[in-house]
């Protein structure tokens, strides 16, 4: 009350109606120059040396160079003119003699200033989620390039964790600010967070799973594997499935649940794979003979390692054949790689012992018949050949 009554002794100084217009010209202008001439300059000035004080602060914990700074100098500045329009306005009512009018508009502005409160600090806690998520995806980015401690899927799962986990902070955040009462939000979330996972368990195994695959790294992309029944190139992992591209070049899904569940077997996790073919050769040939020959056809295959040594070693006796097992290694293994090298191992293989006049047979049986039947004979009659019975 003294404040009204102090403005309106003013006002009596501003009887006439020139001396109220000129007041009203005079705040206008001011206004006016405050608003559209120093406003900008100066948030334009303060936002320039804040930027580059952080800039030049060796201390922060954050590259500003490569990071865009995105401070909304368009809002402050037009939230300034508003505020100056207003303030002129309200002055105005006042040199008019409109005081209770004046004080109306004065209570309703102060009666939202809590309003206007959450909402400023509502939109800086979603600006400062937005900047802490780059600053989060600039550390995890800058740290997997320092150390292998980090592989391609688990950078992204650790980014997308701590990305949710901010945002829930966020979220929270908000909510305390409007007055929500997070106890009984929280109950809710628990109910429905049961539902959902009797819902989906297998989702949730999934999910559970691409969180233990990203620590315990039995694989990763690029890798030749098998996984159970399947096998093939890893070309993708998420947090809820795995992708591999198998020899025939289809694409096979596997959820992480059955991944975790599986015989995992990573054929490149050594750098290099031993193989092995099977070759017969006859029952009369040289078998150590056979193995010499075989070793240098081995020896002489460039895509076959020379270390470790090739290895010719019997096998076992076949019906037909004995059977020595080739063993020899190659480097950087894929499934193309031990098509072709097994391909060329049949190849060379095949020409040594063709050279050497050692015979890998056909497959034999041996006819015997019954001794109180007169047992089998060979009928030779008209050029032919052809089991008979003795008789």
């Amino acid at each position: 009350m003294n404040v009204v009554k102090q403005v309106q002794a003013t006002l009596e100084q501003l009887a006439t109606t020139q001396a109220r217009v000129g007041a009203t010209v005079t705040l206008a202008v001011v206004a006016a120059v405050l608003a559209w001439l120093f406003a900008p300059r100066v948030v334009r000035t303060v936002h320039r040396e804040v930027t580059g004080r952080l800039l030049a602060n060796e201390r922060v914990p954050v590259d500003l160079d490569s990071f865009d700074i995105g401070f909304p100098v368009t809002f402050v500045v037009r939230t300034i003119q508003l505020a100056l329009f207003v303030l002129a306005s309200l002055m105005v009512l006042v040199v008019w003699g409109y005081v209770d009018v004046a004080v109306a508009a004065v209570e309703a502005i102060v009666g939202t200033i809590p309003l206007f409160v959450r909402v400023l600090v509502t939109i800086s806690l979603v600006a400062a989620t937005l900047v802490g998520i780059d600053v989060l995806e600039d550390r995890v980015d800058a740290y997997a390039e320092e150390s292998d401690a980090l592989n391609q899927h688990q950078q992204g799962v650790v980014f997308r964790v701590l990305q949710v986990s901010v945002l829930v902070a966020a979220t929270i955040a908000s909510l305390s600010v409007w007055g929500v009462n997070l106890g009984g939000l929280l109950v809710g979330a628990g109910f429905l967070g049961i539902v959902i996972g009797t819902a989906a368990r297998t989702t949730i195994g999934s999910l559970i799973a691409g969180f233990v695959l990203m620590f315990a790294r039995p694989f990763e992309i690029g890798d030749w594997v098998a996984i159970g029944e399947d096998e093939g190139t890893v070309t993708d992992i998420t947090i809820i499935n795995t992708r591999i591209r198998n020899p025939s070049g289809e694409e096979v899904v596997i959820p992480n649940e059955n991944v975790l569940n599986a015989t995992v077997t990573n054929r490149t996790s050594m750098q290099r794979l031993r193989l092995s073919v099977d070759v017969g050769v006859d029952y009369d040939a040289d078998v150590e003979a056979a193995e010499a020959v075989m070793q240098d056809a081995l020896e002489d295959l460039n895509r076959v390692l020379s270390n470790p040594t090739p290895q010719v070693v019997p096998k076992s006796l076949g019906d037909s054949a004995v059977v020595l097992e080739c063993r020899f290694w190659i480097d950087h293994p894929s499934p193309a790689k031990r098509a072709m090298v097994t391909a060329d191992v049949v190849r060379g293989v095949k020409a040594a012992l063709d050279d050497a006049g050692i015979k890998i047979p056909y497959p034999q049986r041996e006819l015997l018949g019954r001794e109180e039947d007169g047992g089998l004979g060979i009928d030779h009659r008209e050029g032919r050949a052809e089991l008979t019975r003795d008789r």
